[in-house]
C-alpha cells in the first residue's frame, strides 16, 4: 500500500513539475471567475444560492479564449434547451418514473440536434433539476439567468485579463518529441554498428513504436496551442505561427514513422545475419553516424519550427542546411559501401533488399527535413488555410479588404489629394 502510494505521489509530482504553468495559472483563472460570478449572481438572481452561475463559469472559462467563447455559446444553448424541455414536461404530465425516463430521452436527442457536443449531458441535467422543483417557472428561468451570468463573466475575465498563450508549451513538447527521436536513433546506430542480437533489435522497434503515444500527447498540447491563438487580441500572425507548428509535427510525425519502418528492416536483417553483425565495420561505422548526424538535424528542425525570433530562426535554418549537407555525404558514401558489400555477396538476396530498404527510408527522413521542401509545405499549408476561412468566413475577408482599402486612403497631406485625383 506505501509502495503504490509513493508510486502515486511521485507521478503527481511529476504532472505537476511538467504542467506547472498552466495548472497555476487556470486554477486561479477558475477560481476567480466562479467567485466573480456567485457574487453578481447573489445581487441579481432571485435565488437564495445561484451556485449554477459558479458552476456555469468555472466549466466556461477553459485555458484559451476560443475555447471559452465556443464552450459558453454550447454551454447556454444547453441550459436553455433543457430547461424549456422541462417545462414543457410539467405543464403535460409532472414528475412520474416513466415521465423522467422520457425527458431524459427527450434531452438527450434535442442535445444532439442542437449540437452542444460535449454538453448533451447537461441538457437532461438541467430539465432533471428543474422539473423537480415546485416552482417550476421561476426556477427554471432563474437558472437559465444564473447560467447567462457564469458565461458572461467567465468570457469576459478571459477578454479582461489576457488570455495565455501556450505556444511555448508546444514548442517544448516538440523538441521533446525530436529529442526522444534523436535518443532512438543513437541507440539503434550504436547497435547497428557491432554485433546486434534479434532481441535488441526487437526492442529498439518497440521503443519506436512507443512514439505514436509521445505523438498524441504532443498533438494535444499543439491544438491547445492553436486554440490560443485563435482570436487572441494578443496575436497578430496566428494563423501563420499555426500552420508553422502543425507542418512541423506533421513532418516529425512522418519521420516517427519511417523510423519504425527503418527499425523493423533492422529487425529483420538481424534475422537473417544472426549471430553475425549486421553490416561490414566500415559500413557499421558509417551507418552510426549517419544516424546520428539525421538525429541531430531532426532536433535542429524541431527548434527550427518552434522559434518565433528571426535571427535566432536563421541560424536555425542555417545549422540545419549544415547538418543535412553533412548527412546527404554520409548518406552517399554509406550507398558505395552497401554496393560493395552485395556485389562481395551476390548471392544473398534478402539481404539486398532489406539494404535497399535501409537507404530508402534514410533518404525519405532526409527528403522531410530538407529546407525547401518544408518551405513549399508551409505556402501550401497557408494558402489552403487561408482558402478554407475564406470560404468559411466571407465576411471576414471583406472585412480585412476593406480596412487594408481604409488604410491606403487615409494619407495624409498631398498623397491625399493625389489619391482622391486617381479615384476620380
Amino acid at each position: 500500500m506505501r509502495v503504490a502510494l509513493g508510486e502515486w505521489t511521485a507521478s503527481a509530482v511529476r504532472f505537476v513539475g511538467k504542467h506547472r504553468g498552466p495548472v497555476v495559472v487556470q486554477s486561479l483563472r477558475s477560481t476567480a471567475a466562479a467567485t466573480i460570478a456567485y457574487v453578481v449572481a447573489l445581487r441579481v438572481s432571485p435565488e437564495a444560492a445561484p451556485l449554477t452561475a459558479p458552476l456555469t463559469a468555472l466549466l466556461v472559462v477553459q485555458v484559451t479564449l476560443y475555447a471559452t467563447i465556443t464552450t459558453g455559446i454550447r454551454r447556454v444553448n444547453s441550459v436553455v434547451a433543457g430547461v424549456v424541455i422541462a417545462i414543457g414536461f410539467s405543464v403535460l404530465v409532472g414528475l412520474t418514473w416513466w415521465s423522467l425516463g422520457l425527458i431524459i430521452l427527450a434531452s438527450l436527442a434535442v442535445g444532439h440536434l442542437v449540437r452542444v457536443s460535449e454538453f448533451v449531458p447537461e441538457v437532461a441535467i438541467s430539465a432533471m433539476l428543474v422539473l423537480g422543483v415546485t416552482r417550476v417557472g421561476d426556477t427554471a428561468w432563474a437558472r437559465v439567468l444564473e447560467t447567462v451570468i457564469g458565461a458572461v463573466v467567465g468570457l469576459a475575465f478571459n477578454l479582461l485579463f489576457a488570455p495565455p498563450v501556450w505556444v511555448d508549451e508546444a514548442g517544448e513538447s516538440i523538441e521533446g518529441l525530436a529529442r526522444r527521436v534523436r535518443r532512438l536513433m543513437l541507440r539503434m546506430g550504436e547497435e547497428a554498428a557491432g554485433r546486434t542480437p534479434v532481441d535488441h533489435a526487437t526492442a529498439r522497434l518497440h521503443e519506436a513504436r512507443r512514439l505514436d503515444h509521445d505523438i498524441v500527447e504532443v498533438d494535444a498540447a499543439l491544438k491547445q496551442a492553436e486554440d490560443s491563438l485563435r482570436l487572441n487580441p494578443r496575436v497578430r500572425e496566428g494563423l501563420l505561427h499555426r500552420v508553422v507548428l502543425r507542418t512541423g509535427l506533421d513532418t516529425l510525425e512522418i519521420c516517427t514513422v519511417v523510423l519504425r519502418v527503418l527499425a523493423r528492416s533492422l529487425t529483420d536483417l538481424a534475422k537473417e545475419r544472426d549471430p553475425e553483425p549486421l553490416f561490414a565495420p566500415e559500413t557499421g561505422a558509417t551507418l552510426e553516424r549517419l544516424l546520428s548526424e539525421i538525429g541531430d538535424a531532426v532536433v535542429s528542425f524541431a527548434v527550427l519550427v518552434t522559434t518565433d525570433v528571426s535571427v535566432s530562426a536563421e541560424s536555425a535554418e542555417t545549422r540545419l542546411a549544415t547538418e543535412l549537407r553533412g548527412a546527404t555525404a554520409t548518406r552517399d558514401k554509406l550507398a558505395r559501401l552497401l554496393l560493395a558489400e552485395i556485389q562481395q555477396n551476390p548471392g544473398i538476396t534478402t539481404q539486398w533488399q532489406l539494404h535497399g530498404a535501409v537507404l530508402t527510408e534514410v533518404n525519405r527522413i532526409l527528403d522531410e527535413l530538407d529546407t525547401e521542401h518544408r518551405s513549399r509545405r508551409l505556402l501550401e499549408e497557408l494558402d489552403r488555410c487561408t482558402r478554407e476561412e475564406r470560404e468559411r468566413m466571407p465576411w471576414v475577408a471583406r472585412l480585412r479588404k476593406y480596412v487594408k482599402y481604409a488604410k491606403r486612403v487615409r494619407v495624409p497631406g498631398r498623397n491625399r489629394r493625389a489619391v482622391s485625383r486617381r479615384s476620380m
